[in-house]
């Protein structure tokens, strides 16, 4: 394949990453922003449940956006995939991901309802861990989900290209760099400014974790068109 056919698939798949994320990952922030607002008067444990749920379906939101753009840029050079394939790989390592992700900070809520009122009040809540800390783990959380993001992915590429493999390994880099982004801007968006600039900035990250996470796996893309 020609340096222009590369260049060309790449790009486009970087746009379609970039406005995925925005346009996925904002509408699955703003469902779960809508949904806590409104699930407020809920039962501790009902509340914690029903807003892992939330949390998790959302995640819907993201993966069909997200997969469909991403095989709009690649279905020129990867004819043999169809959009439902890949589609549906997407969702289901979106919401293997969203689950393994909210599962540990749900289990600590539900431990926290269970817990006697005197246990509670003698709880003390720890101090926040410094920021580098949070995108450290961010980074190790993104090494982690990129894998199980991919893994469904893969499937469907294994048998089409030579080297498949390799997506999983691509996507577990570009989300170790794209997840402390994200998790950079969540946390400067709750600085106490107007909703309007605190949306713009997260569109901004958004975009900006798009482009980065596009980047890197789209490198690995275009070196696996070449071998379908």
């Amino acid at each position: 394949m020609g340096n222009t056919r590369k260049r060309a698939l790449w790009l486009r798949w970087v746009a379609a990453n970039a406005l995925g994320e925005v346009f996925g990952l904002g509408g699955t922030f703003a469902v779960d922003a809508l949904a806590i607002s409104r699930l407020g008067d809920l039962p501790g444990v009902i509340f914690v449940l029903v807003s892992f749920l939330v949390a998790v379906l959302s995640g819907a939101i993201e993966a069909t956006i997200v997969g469909l753009a991403q095989w709009w840029a690649m279905h020129p050079w990867f004819q043999a995939i169809t959009r439902r394939a890949w589609w549906s790989a997407t969702l289901v390592g979106a919401l293997v991901a969203y689950v393994l992700g909210y599962l540990p900070s749900t289990i600590m809520h539900l431990s926290e309802q269970a817990a006697t009122p005197q246990a509670a009040a003698a709880a003390q809540p720890g101090a926040e861990p410094a920021q580098w800390i949070i995108l450290l783990l961010a980074a190790g959380m993104g090494l982690v989900g990129g894998a199980v993001l991919s893994f469904a992915q893969w499937l469907v590429l294994r048998n089409r290209v030579t080297g498949a493999g390799w997506w999983i390994t691509a996507n577990m880099l570009a989300w170790m760099a794209g997840m402390p982004l994200i998790f950079w801007g969540i946390d400067a968006a709750q600085k106490g400014q107007p909703v309007w600039q605190a949306v713009l900035l997260m569109v901004g990250v958004l975009c900006l974790a798009g482009v980065v996470v596009g980047g890197i796996h789209g490198l690995f893309l275009v070196k696996l068109a070449g071998s379908e």
